[in-house]
């Protein structure tokens, strides 16, 4: 999955079939919000195990794109 790492070569957002993926913490508003929007699901790339701190965000929904990846980027890890 092509990705985005920060300093500590620890990825916050990346690309998987043709949805954006970020890391927010999943008490967090952004996440929250990430995952209010229409098609947006957690990442489960395996298939019965989500990743609780990864929002998966459709190509329909990319004008919000920016912005969670910038949160994503903002977030401890």
């Amino acid at each position: 999955m092509p990705c985005l790492k920060d300093p500590n070569g620890k990825a916050f957002v990346g690309l998987h079939e043709g949805e954006l993926v970020v890391r927010l913490h999943r008490d967090s508003p952004e996440h929250a919000e990430a995952l209010a929007v229409t098609g947006a699901h957690l990442f489960d790339p395996m298939g019965g195990r989500p990743m609780k701190d990864w929002v998966c965000l459709p190509l329909a929904a990319s004008a919000r794109w920016l912005t969670l990846a910038e949160a994503a980027r903002e977030q401890p890890r």
